[in-house]
């Protein structure tokens, strides 16, 4: 059988394409709403996405004309596939305007209750559809896993996932309160000196809150790193100054409302983004996906090298990693799973990103 996936702005046009191709006797296996384009969500462009389908032989006779024997006689092996093709049709479930074998239909609530944006679901469960048709059998559970993988790969196979690249002699983080901004500054520190042998210190910008300062100096003792704290751009100047000898060094950031605009202008008034810096915008997986969006509305006006999520042991709502990743083409260094100085914290790449999105 010849499957084939059409987009058009309305169901007649892409009816017309899939005759064309495929003629007369194709049959529709799905269809739905797509939308593409569009900057932050908005100006989306609407389509219609269908799948079809038709058997080689339909297609081979429709060509040529047959004697009525002769054409009754090669049209029995297709008469017994329709019927198949019916029976497996009628064990299809409905939800909305998506019409999915029972197989996958747990796949798409997982996905849904995931987190999954509306939009990545429905692309990656008509990728499924299509492998699903093709296989022309019952896919298992790994299968099906083995497939959303790929797909998703593909999704984000052009956007870096890195960690620290050591090319940069400064490593900030940013952030709203309450996602543990100190916390993964200390174990990104911390595996820095422990696994790289390289020598760290600290700078914190966090004049707000004296526990942070306390709480960042604990950590410094224990890792025999200095601390320099900074209130204004002088100040900043000053640090690096004093700790040019060292190999990398870590600057803590206050976490405040991040819907102030303010906030993101003191930090532009206290650190020099032109500096060699690689500046990583932490989120916590327990904020929604909308907040996430609007964090990153208002730190884009700085450089964000990567992202780290923190929090992945607190939800088993995942799937804003995904979205954030696509929504800004920004890969990921590091995810947290925990309080423990240095271990809960993992450098991924695109295929343990995978791992974690799907766990």
């Amino acid at each position: 059988m010849i499957i084939k996936k059409y987009k058009a702005p309305t169901m007649q046009e892409a009816m017309k394409q899939i005759r064309v191709e495929l003629g007369q006797d194709a049959v529709i296996l799905n269809s739905k709403i797509v939308y593409s384009g569009g900057f932050f969500g908005l100006f989306k462009k609407k389509n219609v996405e269908v799948i079809a389908g038709v058997d080689e032989a339909v297609q081979s006779n429709a060509q040529k004309e047959r004697q009525p024997s002769t054409l009754k006689d090669e049209m029995l092996p297709l008469f017994k596939e329709i019927k198949e093709m019916k029976q497996s049709i009628q064990s299809l479930q409905i939800e909305g305007e998506k019409l999915y074998p029972k197989e996958l239909m747990l796949v798409d609530l997982q996905l849904k209750e995931a987190g999954f944006h509306s939009a990545i679901r429905s692309e990656l469960m008509s990728s499924l559809m299509e492998t699903y048709f093709l296989s022309r059998k019952n896919m298992t559970e790994e299968e099906i896993l083995e497939e959303l993988k790929n797909e998703i790969f593909k999704k984000i196979k052009h956007i870096p996932f890195l960690g620290i690249t050591f090319q940069k002699k400064y490593i900030n983080v940013v952030g709203p309160t309450g996602v543990g901004k100190t916390t993964t500054l200390a174990k990104l520190a911390a595996e820095i000196k422990l696994k790289h042998k390289k020598s760290i210190a600290f700078i914190t910008t966090d004049t707000y809150r004296i526990a942070a300062i306390e709480q960042l100096k604990t950590y410094a003792n224990i890792l025999n790193a200095p601390v320099e704290v900074c209130y204004n751009i002088n100040d900043f100047v000053r640090a690096k100054t004093k700790l040019h000898s060292y190999d990398i060094v870590f600057i803590d950031t206050a976490g405040r409302n991040f819907m102030e605009k303010q906030y993101i202008d003191d930090l532009q008034d206290v650190i020099d983004f032109n500096e060699e810096l690689e500046t990583y915008l932490i989120f916590s997986l327990t904020a929604k996906y909308e907040d996430m969006k609007k964090i990153f509305e208002r730190f884009s006006a700085i450089p964000i090298h990567q992202f780290i999520f923190t929090k992945y042991d607190e939800t088993s709502s995942h799937g804003a990693m995904l979205n954030m990743v696509l929504e800004s083409n920004i890969g990921v260094g590091y995810l947290t799973d925990g309080q423990n100085v240095p271990d809960d914290i993992h450098q991924i790449d695109q295929k343990s990103f995978i791992n974690y999105l799907l766990r």
